[in-house]
């Protein structure tokens, strides 16, 4: 049988051969057909595409089918298998792998066969990687550091392994999910994701789970910063998770004495200036050993965006093997993408880069996120979760769709919403069903500049750049809507009867979703626009086309800190008292937990309160 050698790079030569060990890939797919474990070995270290000739890909692929279905792996099954697929003859015929079998040193060495060849794959990963590179740098790009970001997430890619093949059979998932569930029902704390140290918190999330994003948001002098410093402190500290803080407001020495005061439970200002007593000295000493081995990275540059997150995020853990929290603080500073038409497609873009990150390397993100002091003008001051939003916004003229079937202007909304509830229809995407729901809030947003979107054979609609429009592919802001997409609108039809969310009887219950090609968009001026807040799902019907504009969407779970600090007369104000509102919350319950807030030590602490009853996310 002819072999190829090592297939290293030759020396002087001009021509370079691709990196390749035939003898390897032979010699690990023999003892595969000789041995069980020798299977175990290969699966767990290489994958099809792992091998470079094509026949020991399709040898390979007939094995690891046998095997998922605890089938013998010898010669006759592997060549039954073989000719299920029709590619028998084309490996070689049965006489092939009797060969593959005398090819095999020792059956033993499977795991060192399996490197050698997970390693030359990794070399043509590289070499396949490092052509992109060269191929974008070529082009001269409008934005270097995009580039630098793709060719960082390629390199990336290959060093922790990542297979671009994202298909997961469900009988895997199913192990992994069972595996899981044991490893949950065997803790004394259930909880699956990392602990915040907030018993109530972990109770509703079962803690922060992996690649979740979650925002946490609040009004100035709320405490959110020290909200997610005792999260951080408690991960790296207690739990000796590596976490990585982001600060662009404040400086490293700042974010280390406030987690030292809370730690060490010491006036914070009395920490600044240094006027401490004996028994503060004592309690700072000793905190210093607990906080002195905790794995807990401070970046404050002022001036950061989603790439640089991205890039140092990577690099730590590279560097570490593992990352376990990264805090962003927050939203609103961070630098958006050259290419961001106006500060809120920023924030959008923000946001959704940070959930992309917190998928590619498997961690939890928190985002804090700064509300408007608009909040504080309401009566009740309890923050929801249209109060985040970098409001797209809608054209004055822009006719909104009732649960009564009737139609208005969303200027004249603004108008009327101040004087008694208004039910709009609403999606329901869980159900596929159209609702009613109520507009919290219909506003003035200001003056901005207004895009006309034109679809085939569709209505037309006119909006800023970051409107959020529901798309086949989900939802996209205008900006990010690239010609043949489709976009969601309504039409009448024959659809069963569907109660409102009243229980009663809604009027346009033939109402349905269909969609319409994408054309162009085309700048119209500068004029007044007009938002909604709808309660529950957070969109509405507008010119008959489905819209939604909450900055909420890419989370996984928001979070609110609302504590009521009143007014300097107010005898009966409980100062010490914190709730904090989870008002999504993607794969679990939403409600509220109560914690203490202690002032001078700018710390959330545990609180007692009685069993709440959490009521389930309708996102």
């Amino acid at each position: 049988m002819a072999r190829s050698g090592d297939g290293d790079f030759v020396g002087a030569s001009s021509e370079r051969s691709i990196p390749h060990n035939l003898e390897a890939e032979e010699s690990l797919l023999g003892a595969m057909l000789l041995s069980k474990d020798a299977i175990g070995e290969a699966l767990e270290r290489v994958s099809k595409e792992d091998f470079y000739k094509p026949s020991h890909q399709v040898v390979f692929e007939a094995i690891q089918k046998l095997n998922s279905k605890l089938a013998v792996c010898d010669i006759v099954s592997v060549s039954d298998e073989l000719r299920r697929m029709g590619k028998l003859e084309a490996v070689g015929g049965t006489q092939y792998l009797i060969e593959l079998l005398a090819s095999t040193p020792t059956m033993g060495s499977a795991a060192r066969y399996a490197i050698i060849v997970e390693e030359y794959s990794l070399l043509r990963k590289l070499i396949a990687a490092a052509t992109k590179v060269a191929e974008m740098s070529y082009s001269v790009p409008e934005d270097v550091n995009e580039v630098l970001d793709k060719a960082e997430s390629l390199i990336f890619e290959i060093s922790s392994k990542k297979s671009s093949n994202t298909l997961v059979a469900l009988r895997d998932a199913l192990n992994r999910t069972l595996d899981d569930l044991e490893a949950r029902s065997s803790s004394s704390d259930h909880i699956s994701g990392i602990s915040t140290g907030l018993d109530e918190l972990d109770e509703i999330l079962s803690g922060l789970q992996k690649s979740a994003m979650i925002i946490v948001g609040a009004r100035p002098a709320m405490g959110k910063t020290a909200f997610a410093l005792g999260i951080a402190s408690h991960v790296s500290a207690r739990q000796q998770l590596p976490v990585l803080i982001f600060s662009l407001e404040m400086s490293h020495i700042e974010l280390t004495q406030r987690i030292l005061a809370s730690e060490a439970r010491v006036d914070s200002k009395r920490l600044k200036n240094g006027d401490l007593s004996n028994e503060e000295w004592q309690r700072i000493s000793k905190t210093f050993s607990t906080l002195g081995s905790a794995p807990l990275y401070i970046d404050d540059s002022p001036n950061v965006s989603v790439l640089d997150i991205r890039t140092r995020a990577r690099k730590l853990k590279a560097n570490l093997g593992e990352l376990g929290l990264i805090v962003v603080d927050y939203l609103q500073l961070m630098s958006g993408g050259m290419r961001a038409e106006s500060r809120q497609v920023q924030v959008s873009e923000i946001s959704r880069g940070l959930k992309l990150l917190a998928r590619e390397l498997e961690v939890p993100v928190v985002a804090l996120s700064q509300l408007s002091r608009g909040v504080e003008s309401r009566q009740d001051k309890r923050p929801t979760l249209a109060d985040l939003r970098e409001s797209g916004c809608l054209d004055g003229s822009t006719k909104i769709l009732l649960a009564n079937g009737q139609e208005t202007t969303i200027a004249a909304l603004e108008r009327l919403a101040p004087y008694g509830p208004v039910e709009v229809l609403s999606f329901d995407e869980e159900a596929g069903v159209f609702t009613s729901a109520t507009v919290d809030r219909a506003y003035l947003s200001g003056y901005r500049p207004i895009f006309q979107v034109e679809m085939d054979e569709g209505p037309t609609i006119i909006s800023t750049l970051n409107h959020r429009y529901l798309t086949r592919s989900g939802w996209k802001m205008l900006w990010q809507i690239n010609e043949g997409d489709e976009i969601a609108i309504t039409t009448q039809g024959e659809v069963p009867n569907h109660p409102d969310s009243n229980g009663g009887s809604l009027l346009l219950k033939e109402r349905i979703l269909t969609y319409r090609r994408f054309v162009e968009i085309h700048p119209v001026g500068f004029d007044a626009v007009y938002d909604l807040e709808v309660c529950r799902h957070h969109n509405f019907i507008a010119n008959g086309v489905l819209v939604h504009n909450s900055l909420e969407q890419d989370a996984d779970v928001v979070m609110f800190i609302s504590r009521d600090t009143g007014g300097a007369d107010d005898e009966f104000q409980d100062k010490n008292s914190a709730e904090i509102i989870i008002a999504k919350h993607r794969s679990g319950p939403i409600g509220s937990v109560n914690l203490t807030y202690i002032p001078s030590f700018t710390k959330f602490a545990n609180r007692k309160r009685p069993k709440n009853q959490y009521q389930s996310d309708d996102n």
